[in-house]
C-alpha cells in the first residue's frame, strides 16, 4: 500500500497539494502528522502521511483474508466506502464460527482491524464488519428500538439509558434520532461501559 509521505509547515497547504498532485478530495483520504524539532536556525515543521481511502479498503481485505485464512476459513469479501465509513462484508465457509456468539467474535475481529491500523499508521477510520447480512440486521433492529424508545421518552417525558453500546452501535442511535422530534441523544461515561441516553427535548 502506498503511503504519501510530505513535508511543510502549514497542515492545509500541505493537503491542498496533495489533493493538486494525486488529483484527489480531502474527503478521499485520511492524514496522520507529527511535528519535527526545528533546530538552532530552522523552525521544524509537519510530516504529514497520507492514505487513500480505496488504498486502505484493499489493504484491509488482504489482512483480513490472511486473518481468517490461519483461522482456517475460506473467505470472500465485499466492500464499500460510504461517506466516512469502510464497510467489508465478508463471506465465509463458516459464518456461524466468524459471527460468534452475540456476534462477539465480530465484535473482536473488528477490534483488531482497527488496533492493526491504528498501530500501524497512526488513524482511527470508522470500520464496520459484517458477515453476510448479521450487521445489517442487527442494524435495524437497533433502530427499531430506539424509535420505540423514542416515542416513549416523548409521551413519558422521562429519558431513558441504554445498554453499554461499542461507538458504531451509539452512531447508530445517535444517527437514527437525529432528526426525531421530541427527544435529543447523548453518550454518557467510559470506555467500554459508555451508553445512550435519549432525553426528552
Amino acid at each position: 500500500m502506498e503511503i504519501i509521505t510530505k513535508e511543510g509547515k502549514e497542515l492545509e497547504s500541505i493537503l491542498e497539494e496533495v489533493c493538486q498532485e494525486y488529483n484527489v478530495n480531502k474527503d478521499d483520504f485520511y492524514y496522520h502528522y507529527t511535528e519535527k524539532k526545528g533546530g538552532l536556525f530552522n523552525k521544524g515543521g509537519l510530516e504529514v502521511k497520507i492514505i487513500l481511502k480505496n488504498e486502505l479498503l484493499l489493504y484491509l481485505k488482504e489482512y483480513l483474508s490472511e486473518l481468517l485464512k490461519n483461522m482456517g476459513l475460506e473467505c470472500n469479501f465485499e466492500t464499500k466506502l460510504r461517506e466516512d465509513t469502510l464497510y467489508i462484508k465478508i463471506y465465509s465457509s463458516n459464518n456461524p464460527i466468524l459471527i460468534g456468539k452475540n456476534g462477539n467474535t465480530l465484535k473482536a475481529l473488528e477490534t483488531i482491524v482497527k488496533q492493526k491500523i491504528n498501530t500501524e499508521f497512526g488513524i482511527r477510520p470508522y470500520i464496520s464488519l459484517d458477515v453476510e447480512n448479521y450487521r445489517e440486521k442487527q442494524q435495524h433492529r437497533l433502530e427499531r428500538m430506539a424509535k420505540k424508545l423514542a416515542k416513549e421518552v416523548v409521551k413519558t417525558n422521562i429519558e431513558v439509558h441504554l445498554d453499554n453500546m461499542n461507538a458504531y452501535d451509539r452512531r447508530i442511535v445517535h444517527n437514527i434520532l437525529t432528526d426525531f422530534k421530541g427527544v435529543k441523544t447523548i453518550s454518557e461515561g467510559e470506555e467500554p461501559n459508555r451508553h445512550v441516553i435519549i432525553k426528552p427535548e
